[in-house]
């Protein structure tokens, strides 16, 4: 129970540090430009696993893994989940906070319509009936606010595919998640020295004052949560990490109308409803099917 305990614990922690990137990133703004900030996340990300590799002694394999046969799943990764993030902050930079909690929102539905077009994946009424209600969810959303939400449907799909192809890489998420942002690194470091966003009156690299830290401390967003992540996840049931996977959105959602002051018209509201009765019913299914499991496939 204890180990129960501090699993749940840093399954927590991992989705507050996540829920809670709108915020950091947006003190940000003034700092770095969104591909400046990606570069940065990237490259100091990759010193912590590098870090955290040697101290392991698992930096050989880092290296036998970029030169393996899974580099070209690894580096689609990479494509999708540097995507994913850029998206997101763009929408943070823009003030488009209650889209980027909405686009988590629908992620776990997005990505089961992805296992169903390319792994054949079985869905039952209900899991139906969830996909169906976040599609109208999604279609009503851009009726009433009189465009497409793009940039939730980006962010929802570009994690989608990211966790697809994750599927297919069978590798501890730090190894997998080093290789990725070893693969970005050369990418990030060009722009870095070429700031083809940055004009004629850019400041400092990496600002002045305690704007440095910020930019290095961007990295925790991706190397702590997945270490916690991790922890977590190996000592959890997976109905368990599902459902708090769900704390991560909620507080982007929250932070959005709470301290960002996001207009939520009532648009938002039926939208954000039915994709929560869609996530209830989901999950709720996910649930039922799992307990028709037998007891030595429940932990699987």
């Amino acid at each position: 129970m204890q180990n129960q305990g501090r699993a749940i614990l840093a399954m927590v922690w991992a989705c507050v540090i996540w829920g809670s990137s709108s915020i950091y990133f947006a003190a940000l703004k003034g700092v770095a430009a969104p591909g400046e900030l990606l570069s940065h996340r990237v490259l100091w990300s990759l010193v912590v696993f590098v870090v955290l590799l040697a101290a392991r002694g698992e930096l050989r394999w880092l290296a036998r893994v970029l030169r393996g046969p899974d580099l070209g799943r690894i580096a689609l990764a990479a494509v999708m989940i540097a995507a994913n993030w850029l998206i997101f902050i763009i929408a943070v930079y823009h003030g488009h906070f209650v889209a980027g909690s909405f686009g988590y929102y629908i992620f776990p539905l997005m990505s089961v319509l992805v296992g169903v077009v390319a792994f054949g994946e079985r869905l039952d009424r209900l899991q139906w009936l969830a996909v169906a209600l976040a599609a109208v969810a999604v279609l009503l959303l851009g009726v009433g606010l009189g465009v497409t939400p793009w940039v939730s449907l980006a962010i929802a799909a570009s994690f989608a595919v990211y966790g697809a192809v994750k599927k297919g890489i069978d590798l501890p998420p730090r190894i997998s998640v080093a290789a990725e942002m070893a693969v970005l690194a050369p990418v990030a470091a060009v722009w870095l020295v070429l700031r083809p966003e940055a004009g004629p009156q850019a400041g400092p690299l990496m600002g002045t004052g305690w704007q440095p830290l910020l930019l290095i401390g961007s990295s925790l967003y991706t190397a702590l949560p997945m270490m916690l992540f991790t922890f977590a996840a190996r000592r959890l049931d997976l109905a368990t990490v599902g459902l708090m996977q769900y704390i991560n959105p909620t507080l982007q959602f929250l932070a959005a109308v709470f301290w960002f002051r996001e207009p939520f018209t009532r648009w938002h509201v039926i939208a954000f409803a039915l994709i929560w009765l869609a996530l209830g019913l989901f999950s709720g299914s996910a649930l039922r099917r799992r307990r028709a499991l037998p007891a030595g496939r429940a932990g699987l």
